[in-house]
């Protein structure tokens, strides 16, 4: 099999492996699609994933694929079972996890990210992290069930109620799913703030509202366009401003994005003070992923959209770039061509 190893220092290296062979409640997977995403664009730059890295590993965590072996004592999958991966591993033991809070966990591991992932021919994986995808379901739709079971923690933490008015900052692959989250979640009015003429289009082909240019400074300050619920997915400066700016009084901010480790934003107090902000992080998915899989098993969530380029495993560096390029969306790998 072939392997694309992340070396550090933007590096990658495409090796030749055995393929792996399945433990006591293991399950090897072929992996057919993996999505590249933003973790792994700040992994490739040295900045933190939601674990530690330590190279050689090999990345992607968003993946789908085709069970070929499994181990002694699983049960419930079987080779030619099609299925999506949860990647992160909770130890179970420190007091977040003891707590109910294991996506803080102390000790996660991530498929991916700690260990090797979706940017190979082939992995293997704990029973427990593999998901049944329905028959018919196209592996690229379940290569997106991790970045749409971290939208599903994000829109449980927002709280949106059936009538509100939501506004969706960035109109990247996660903007994209958060608007469909938020019509399904029984929002009255979805609404989008994205440069990008490409991904408004996009916004609008999977049902916004209103897809709004942030540059264009009226749009910004109408009284229409404010909102019960403000969901920021892109992670910068203007973003963040942008959002606290669509805000409605008593509205809650999610902060979805995965900032630059040394990003900071001055919070506007007199605002939270005097609108009663709620404003909220996410990390990562925790008991989100089936949720996601019954979603996309069930055709509730459109990926056509969304997943605009593809490229093999020897062709990361390129796949990165894409993914930050303006003409992409959802950047995908496909790692058996």
């Amino acid at each position: 099999m072939k392997a694309s190893y992340f070396l550090g220092n933007q590096a990658f290296e495409v090796r030749e492996r055995e393929i792996p062979r399945p433990g006591s409640g293991e399950v090897v997977i072929k992996n057919m699609a993996c999505g590249v995403c933003g973790t792994d664009v700040h992994i490739y730059y040295g900045e933190p994933g939601s674990a530690d890295v330590t190279p050689p590993v090999v990345l992607g965590h968003e993946y789908s694929g085709e069970i070929v072996e499994v181990g002694e004592g699983v049960d419930g999958l079987k080779p030619g079972d099609h299925v999506t991966v949860d990647p992160n591993i909770y130890c179970g033991r420190c007091e977040y996890c003891r707590d109910g809070k294991k996506q803080l966990c102390e000790s996660m591991q991530a498929v991916g990210v700690t260990r090797d992932g979706g940017f190979a021919q082939y992995s293997l994986v704990p029973q427990g992290q593999a998901f049944k995808l329905a028959e018919g379901v196209p592996f690229q739709a379940g290569a997106m069930a991790e970045p749409l079971a971290c939208c599903l923690h994000g829109i449980d933490l927002a709280g949106i109620k059936p009538g509100q008015t939501v506004c969706v900052v960035g109109g990247g692959a996660i903007g994209l799913m958060m608007l469909q989250l938020a019509r399904l979640s029984g929002a009255g009015r979805v609404f989008l703030s994205e440069p990008n003429p490409k991904r408004r289009e996009a916004a609008l082909a999977l049902g916004a509202d209103l897809a709004i240019d942030p540059a264009d400074a009226q749009s910004r300050v109408q009284g229409e366009n404010s909102a019960d619920v403000v969901i920021e997915c892109v992670g910068n400066h203007l973003a963040v401003e942008s959002a606290f700016a669509f805000a409605n009084k008593g509205a809650t901010l999610v902060l979805f994005s995965v900032p630059k480790v040394d990003a900071v934003f001055p919070l506007p107090l007199f605002d939270l003070y005097k609108k009663e902000l709620t404003v909220k992080g996410s990390f990562v998915n925790p008991d989100t992923h089936a949720r996601a899989v019954a979603l996309i098993n069930a055709g509730r969530v459109d990926f056509g959209p969304i997943i605009t380029h593809r490229f093999g495993i020897g062709q990361l560096p390129e796949a990165i770039a894409a993914q930050q390029g303006s003409e992409s969306i959802k950047v995908v790998v496909l790692p058996q061509e």
